[in-house]
């Protein structure tokens, strides 16, 4: 009974020196958006965790921050009706150069909230994170971090939480956890709508993931997933999510260095945004629902995607096998096209689509290989005339379900494939369509 009694305090203790608050007030922070509360936000992180942990707490209230790093051991907790607003000045944002390898021959970056090989970091509450990436233009092609700031930047971090909060307005992509092992997500609101390259989520070589409950409106892709390393993207679960895009609801791709293995995406929800006042990419009801893309060298086996309820789109479902070829790093060469198999797409239905059509395909001599499509019902407008198969293929083209135009088939296109199986999938029009269900070249 002793033993039980002094191990019950000794958790407790333990449960209350992780639990230790450092509450941003104290170090300077001010309820005032037209003053800056960096310096007080970064105190309080190292603090904690120096301290060897515990929570760093936003009380109710508007701030202003630039950069903030955090660290291990750290919990920042946004208390209900506090925001951090993200400073509209370029000077206020660090400028960072990660270790990681698909990094090291990039510029620095910007973000506003930012770690590097941090363990054991939380970010939850029910307070709002708004970048206000509407504030920063678009400069150039590829200025993403560069002149408009990621919200949320975690790499080569491990047991990250994040949960519960409101993300809103980056400069680019909101999320991109880069390299990360054992992340969970969790019950979050995104809207990221107010500038270019605005995905929701950016998975990018993360192992061990759950994401779930997440509720998310982009103007560019919402669920994504990427590999811009020889590291893949494995064991992950994402389930029970509403999102919308112009682009791409569910997309593997369109970085695939190393690859995807190993994953499970089911329960989702896509629909239109019911905000287009806006838009920066694709379409208004979104280009694809799902999309499986293997386009620069790497491998994909293992996918599995079930149970998804989609409104709109025009190409719901987009898989391709190509070579573009492009490395992570300048002047990289990919001599592989890499491999797409065991795909298994399930349970879906689809209403309000366009009438492009659907495809899988891959490249003469490397065929996308053993894909399931079962219990799929389409509903698209049709109206179209019989199309001729497209000749030109666009090995290396950027991937996209709209890039041949309206499709040979009014259903599924399958071109350079082996094993490719339909089972009970339907394709209903509104008007008459004198496509085919399927047409299928190269495939067996």
């Amino acid at each position: 009974m002793r033993l039980t009694l002094a191990t019950m305090l000794c958790c407790l203790a333990l449960q209350g020196a992780a639990a230790r608050d450092f509450n941003i007030l104290d170090y300077g922070a001010a309820a005032d958006t037209a003053r800056l509360s960096t310096d007080a936000l970064q105190r309080a992180i190292d603090d904690c965790s120096a301290a060897g942990g515990g929570r760093v707490v936003v009380p109710t209230g508007a701030y202003k921050t630039g950069t903030i790093v955090l660290k291990s051991n750290v919990n920042l907790h946004l208390e209900h009706g506090a925001t951090l607003y993200g400073s509209r000045d370029l000077a206020d944002y660090r400028r960072l150069k990660p270790g990681y390898l698909s990094l090291r021959t990039q510029t620095e970056t910007i973000q506003l909230i930012y770690a590097d090989g941090a363990e054991n970091v939380v970010i939850d509450g029910h307070g709002t994170i708004d970048g206000r990436g509407g504030s920063f233009k678009k400069l150039s092609w590829n200025d993403e971090g560069i002149t408009r700031p990621h919200l949320l930047r975690f790499i080569a971090c491990s047991d990250v939480t994040v949960k519960d909060i409101t993300l809103r307005n980056s400069g680019c992509w909101m999320q991109h956890y880069l390299a990360c092992d054992r992340l969970r997500i969790s019950d979050i609101k995104v809207f990221n709508r107010n500038n270019y390259n605005n995905d929701a989520l950016d998975l990018d070589g993360c192992h061990d993931v759950v994401v779930s409950g997440m509720i998310a409106d982009s103007d560019d892709d919402a669920i994504t997933l990427k590999s811009t390393s020889p590291r893949l993207c494995q064991d992950i679960v994402i389930t029970g999510c509403v999102v919308s895009s112009h682009c791409n609801a569910i997309k593997l791709g369109t970085e695939t260095n190393g690859g995807f293995r190993n994953i499970s995406i089911s329960g989702i929800v896509v629909k239109p945004s019911a905000d287009q006042s806006t838009q920066y990419f694709g379409r208004p009801r979104g280009i694809s629902a799902i999309s499986v893309e293997m386009v620069d060298g790497g491998v994909l086996e293992n996918v599995s995607i079930s149970d998804i309820v989609v409104e709109g789109t025009e190409s719901p479902i987009f898989v391709r096998l190509a070579n573009r070829a492009r490395g992570y790093y300048e002047g990289q060469r990919i001599d592989s096209v890499g491999s797409l198999r065991d795909v298994y797409i399930s349970n879906v239905r689809v209403r309000g689509a366009g009438p492009t059509g659907c495809s899988v395909t891959g490249l003469p001599g490397h065929p996308v290989q053993n894909v399931k499509l079962s219990d799929i019902t389409i509903e698209h407008a049709g109206g179209c005339r019989e199309v001729p198969p497209t000749p030109d293929e666009k090995p290396a083209e950027y991937p996209e379900a709209t890039m041949w135009g309206l499709l040979p088939a009014k259903g599924f296109f399958i071109r350079h494939a082996r094993g490719v199986e339909l089972d009970n999938v339907t394709v209903r029009t509104t008007a008459p369509d004198a496509r085919p269900k399927v047409v299928r070249i190269d495939a067996r």
